[in-house]
């Protein structure tokens, strides 16, 4: 892929499933409130980080190329 991704979790949305850490244990990390946060804000383009996103059930996890800010996933429609 070679991209660079912007990572973000709205954390209003979150219901803390955990999926995304099962999807990509070094990508995501529950806080003690249960709430998802990205183990870093920026990331290398990852299989594992994209599919934490299309598997969270509430979609609060957002994508985008950093840099550019085009829509990873969420895709643009």
């Amino acid at each position: 892929m070679g991209d660079r991704w912007q990572v973000e979790v709205d954390r209003g949305v979150c219901i803390g499933s955990g999926m995304c850490v099962a999807a990509a244990p070094d990508g995501f990390r529950l806080d003690t409130a249960r709430q998802s946060h990205p183990a870093a804000p920026e990331t290398d383009a990852d299989e594992s980080v994209l599919a934490a996103a299309e598997g969270c059930p509430v979609e609060a996890i957002t994508l985008t190329v950093a840099g550019s800010g085009d829509a990873v996933f969420p895709p643009e429609e």
